[in-house]
């Protein structure tokens, strides 16, 4: 009951956040506006040498059974902290079966991963470690491969004053995500008040988005996304979902074929696009919107046919072009005795299931 409780406050709190930064441009109403700053758990506070630490185990493959897959392997820097392909390759080359996020901005975002099982970053960093999909590797196996890495235990006894067990690395990893943010767009400078910023079809994209084409009506807030569920069809072909969404987690009909409001910042860099990466383009997502979606019984009371014309859909593009700007660019640091290839770590238990 506590647990939930804190749970709508937070959720409160950031509709009211997302409220306050809501703008006024020439005369219309945005429901977005900039970035506030990040906001650290009060069960995880900041500190660099945490950072540090994190993004060693972003990058570090010995987080896999088979040691060829890291979180970066799948969430790239080079393709916007996202992946190029529909679906993910993980361990024994399998493949996942939904489209990897970018990790950009999700410091502000509540629930994670496209059906909301995760409630924070923390849940979310070592889930795909367990997935067998992806990582294939338990949390005791992790905990005894990482306690046999010297340079390890030297960290995170400094970071965490104990040695290496899973809630420490959820919040080592956590701690490295909440710093790659994108908040220098030319939408952003355009709303700080450098009316030349953003292109003219920019602006009137904009003014689509706000109005017309009913995109902040689901992708509000400064970080463009409601933090909801909705259902635009996606995947539905001959009477079910390839994909049931947050039916998974919810098991409530209402929320069959239902997935988390994508964030858009940076968007135009993290193409494929919708949870199964189906659509290959903006313009793409567009005319999918355009349509109005996918007709099934859960389609999104929002979902409706927009009849945009040829210019609107360009002009929209170049507005979800302007959400894109600088994102912190990095690669594998080095890491802690590199000697110790995943054949020289104990494997306790065998698989992430």
């Amino acid at each position: 009951m506590r647990k939930a409780v804190l749970i709508t406050l937070a959720v409160t709190g950031l509709l009211c956040t997302t409220c306050a930064l809501c703008i006024y441009a020439n005369g219309r109403f945005l429901a977005n506006g900039n970035l506030p700053p990040v906001v650290f758990p009060n069960d995880n506070p900041q500190t660099d040498a945490k950072v540090r630490l994190g993004r060693q185990l972003y990058f570090d493959k010995r987080l896999s059974s088979d040691g060829t897959i890291s979180c970066a392997s799948c969430h790239r820097p080079d393709a916007g902290w996202a992946d190029l392909t529909s679906f993910s390759e993980g361990v024994a080359h399998q493949k996942g079966g939904r489209n990897a996020p970018s990790i950009i901005n999700s410091a502000f975002t509540i629930p994670q991963f496209w059906d909301g099982r995760a409630t924070r970053l923390e849940k979310q960093a070592v889930g795909p470690v367990q997935n067998p999909v992806e990582m294939d590797l338990t949390m005791a196996d992790m905990e005894a491969r990482l306690s046999a890495i010297p340079g390890y235990v030297e960290q995170f006894a400094e970071v965490f004053g104990s040695k290496p067990i899973e809630k420490s690395v959820a919040k080592a990893i956590a701690s490295f995500e909440r710093t790659i943010i994108c908040d220098d767009t030319p939408y952003d400078r355009y709303v700080a008040g450098d009316k030349s910023a953003m292109s003219a079809p920019a602006v009137r994209g904009m003014n689509l988005f706000n109005g017309k084409g009913h995109c902040s009506s689901c992708h509000s807030g400064p970080n463009f996304t409601d933090s909801r569920y909705h259902n635009l069809g996606v995947g539905y072909a001959a009477g079910k979902f390839a994909d049931p969404g947050r039916h998974n987690v919810t098991k409530d009909p209402k929320d069959m074929g239902a997935f988390l409001t994508q964030r858009l910042r940076c968007i135009a860099k993290t193409p494929p696009y919708l949870h199964d990466g189906s659509e290959k383009t903006l313009m793409d997502v567009i005319d999918l919107y355009n349509r109005g979606g996918v007709p099934n019984p859960n389609l999104d009371r929002l979902m409706v046919p927009l009849n945009l014309t040829q210019r609107e859909k360009n002009d929209l593009v170049a507005f979800l072009e302007a959400l894109s700007g600088p994102f912190p660019m990095d690669k594998e640091p080095p890491l802690p005795n590199p000697e110790l290839t995943v054949d020289k770590l104990p494997r306790l238990i065998g698989g992430g299931k």
